[in-house]
């Protein structure tokens, strides 16, 4: 399923970003017995209901005339949301400042989850920064990463 929504993505990028929103990330999952194609899209304003609509006028063309998906499925195009999961290079590019959470396959010094500001992102290497203490995190080594917002 991950191949199928890299395929969309590259498919859809560029008439998603015509509509003034740059696209996030594209899932493709199967919940219960149905399939949602879920594509997540942002601006530095935020999304609008009206952005979603217009994506999802763009985009459905598209997906009608290459098709890559065989079985039928629902599609929702929305916003990634505050708590955002942070799955792509470019993801974490973007986090670098802002304060994120982690967890890791394996643990490191003992925990798995970790929560700090994102100090860099480079060769593909985290820099977090929890409390006094910096870490050097390989990408491979986390399971999951979103965004954590301090309100």
């Amino acid at each position: 399923m991950a191949n199928i929504a890299e395929r969309v993505f590259t498919l859809i990028n560029e008439t998603v970003e015509q509509q003034g929103v740059f696209l996030w990330d594209v899932r493709f999952v199967k919940e219960g017995a149905s399939y949602y194609l879920r594509v997540f899209i942002d601006k530095e304003e935020g999304i609008s209901i009206d952005d979603c609509t217009n994506v999802s006028h763009a985009i459905d063309p598209l997906l009608d005339e290459a098709d890559p998906i065989e079985q039928s499925y629902y599609l929702e195009v929305c916003s990634p949301g505050i708590e955002r999961e942070l799955s792509r290079e470019f993801h974490f590019e973007m986090a670098v400042g802002c304060n994120i959470k982690l967890r890791l396959f394996k643990a490191l010094d003992g925990k798995k989850e970790f929560e700090g500001v994102l100090n860099s992102f480079e060769n593909g290497e985290l820099t977090l920064a929890v409390g006094e203490t910096e870490l050097k995190i390989p990408r491979t080594s986390v399971s999951k990463a979103t965004l954590a917002e301090k309100f």
